[in-house]
């Protein structure tokens, strides 16, 4: 399968050097580039990439912001915090808007490779030492990890979403996975939510790396 890649930075000499480290590699295939939020946006809208790499620093509006309203679109496009920050507001922040992995600029290319991979698989992705906010988050008693004596009151069918969700797939791929319409799997997610006492998707991404669902 070749991955269809499309490069969001505001800096282009980092664009040309993601361009000649990917060059390479027989299974991706870059569309094209933007350097802002617009750019990003209209981009996302005509080349339809399976996968974006997401700088959070653009200069018109962050990639946060331009992370959830793609993916509000288009929420099959899995998309990939590329970034120089490494606290836990910005992790946390890229995970709300949908993305899919949050690797710094400073990773190994090898890294990167296994992210883009990663995500162009529907699963997610994140860099070890970012793995590690979501274990201090756990320690501190953050209600989303309170929820183990509710797990049992998932159905089955529940679970089998909860487990497609956790891997980053879209309503409308769990829909066809399981033979459901995108509207059954919404109501379904909704009820999870609501059972397990979640309220966003980077704190089902926590729940799913303590169970094991995912590994971090």
């Amino acid at each position: 399968m070749t991955i269809r890649l499309l490069l969001v930075d505001d800096h282009a000499v980092v664009r040309s050097g993601l361009r000649m480290l990917l060059a390479t590699e027989s299974d991706v295939d870059i569309l094209g580039e933007a350097g802002t939020s617009v750019e990003a946006i209209a981009a996302a809208e005509k080349l339809r990439p399976d996968v974006i790499l997401m700088d959070i620093g653009l200069p018109d509006q962050s990639g946060i912001k331009t992370t959830q309203i793609i993916k509000a679109k288009f929420p099959e496009m899995a998309i990939i915090a590329l970034t120089i920050h490494e606290d836990e507001e910005y992790f946390f922040k890229m995970l709300e808007a949908g993305a899919s992995g949050y690797v710094p600029k400073r990773a190994a290319p090898e890294e990167l490779l296994t992210a883009i991979r990663t995500a162009a698989n529907g699963e997610v992705y994140l860099y070890p030492t970012m793995a590690k906010f979501l274990v201090r988050d756990y320690l501190r008693g953050d209600p989303a990890n309170k929820t183990e004596k509710k797990e049992n009151n998932l159905t089955i069918r529940e679970n089998e979403v909860l487990t497609h969700l956790a891997e980053g797939e879209s309503n409308e791929a769990i829909g066809r996975e399981l033979v459901i319409s995108p509207k059954t799997v919404a109501r379904h997610r909704e009820n999870i939510m609501r059972k397990l006492s979640l309220h966003s998707r980077a704190e089902l991404v926590r729940y799913a790396i303590r169970k094991g669902i995912i590994k971090a």
